[in-house]
């Protein structure tokens, strides 16, 4: 996202040695200017800290970031962004989830696969992990990370739990169930702003989605409100005295119009639900993820997290974040374009490039 080009790696600077020391200055810094002015396919490096998305967005070693479906965990000042790793290098019968750290939510840290599961309940061929979120709990210490777990047909519809003592992982296996004895395929993530943890699940037979609260342990969950709409890529934000979720309709990997509802309590009522963008967009070829908070010393954005779904390259998926317009109980993503974010003042800014 941060680039559309093929980037590569620059090679160290050889400099000649020069007896006078303010000629190897110059030289020295001229190399560094050059390096932090690379333009590779008429666009500028993730340096630039602009987010662009639908782009390919690098991490620190100038490799795709392999977070898809992911969700953010905030700690000690970080950011921590976790999702599907597709690596086309994986091996094709271990899932695996990969961890990435920031500290603007621009420029990410890779920090390892983080999970490496083989086929824990015996599915059978081309298992499913998806959706990985981490819960950050205050009472055990631990970090726990649920995903949505199923077989090839999509029959089993359960989450899965794993834990670690260290944000990083790595992760160990713990259990599957159904949350609430209901199906559970497509998993969303929502910490209210007093700390309670949420888990948004979609349950196929009972045409709608639940949000359930975490127990104190973060290792079960107990029901706080069934919404009556068949619904998938369920997300929450807290904004302004009401509630606002978004999820997107059933189409499988193909984009849809994603859409909204409102509520002053997360135990409804809950308005109609609404587009979230035009309809004809189909949501601009993406999928929701995760409604991000980011709360600022002046204001607060709201980061629209979504995927833009390669279905036979899982691996070349994309990103698209967007700052939310949110008015009066009003939510509208805007058109994709490029833009920046302060996280201390919590100012975003769309900036309009020239092609």
């Amino acid at each position: 996202m941060n680039s559309n080009c093929k980037c590569h790696r620059r090679e160290p600077v050889s400099v000649v040695r020069l007896r006078k020391s303010g000629a190897l200055r110059a030289v020295s810094y001229m190399a560094l200017l050059i390096g932090l002015l690379v333009i590779s396919g008429g666009e500028l490096l993730a340096a630039s800290g602009v987010i662009r998305p639908g782009d390919p967005w690098l991490d620190n070693r100038g490799q795709r970031i392999q977070a898809h479906g992911g969700g953010i965990t905030v700690w000690k000042g970080r950011y921590y962004w976790f999702g599907e790793d597709r690596s086309q290098s994986n091996n094709p019968d271990k899932r695996y989830v990969a961890c990435y750290s920031s500290r603007d939510l621009v420029h990410w840290k890779f920090r390892g696969q983080v999970f490496v599961l083989s086929d824990p309940e015996h599915l059978g061929p081309h298992w499913v992990l998806e959706r990985p979120k981490v819960y950050a709990s205050s009472r055990t210490g631990r970090f726990v990370m649920y995903a949505h777990l199923d077989d090839v047909h999509y029959k089993v519809a359960r989450v899965m739990i794993a834990v670690s003592d260290r944000i990083v992982g790595p992760y160990s296996y713990v259990k599957s169930f159904r949350p609430l004895d209901e199906e559970s395929r497509d998993i969303g993530q929502f910490v209210d702003d007093d700390g309670s943890a949420y888990l948004i699940f979609e349950s196929r037979p009972t045409k709608g989605f639940f949000i359930a609260q975490l127990t104190g342990d973060f290792m079960n969950l107990k029901k706080t409100c069934f919404i009556p709409a068949p619904l998938e890529g369920g997300a929450l934000v807290h904004m302004g005295g009401l509630y606002y979720v978004v999820g997107s309709h059933m189409t499988g990997w193909r984009p849809n119009p994603n859409v909204y509802a409102t509520a002053p309590a997360l135990t409804g009522p809950w308005t109609e639900f609404k587009n979230l963008a035009p309809p004809e967009a189909d949501n601009y070829d993406s999928q929701s993820t995760m409604l991000l908070k980011v709360a600022g010393s002046k204001t607060t954005t709201v980061i629209f997290m979504s995927d833009i779904w390669h279905s036979r390259e899982l691996w070349d998926s994309r990103y698209l974040w967007m700052p939310l317009e949110i008015s009066n109980g009003l939510m509208q993503l805007p058109q994709p374009q490029p833009w920046s974010l302060n996280v201390k003042t919590g100012d975003s800014l769309v900036r309009v490039e020239a092609k």
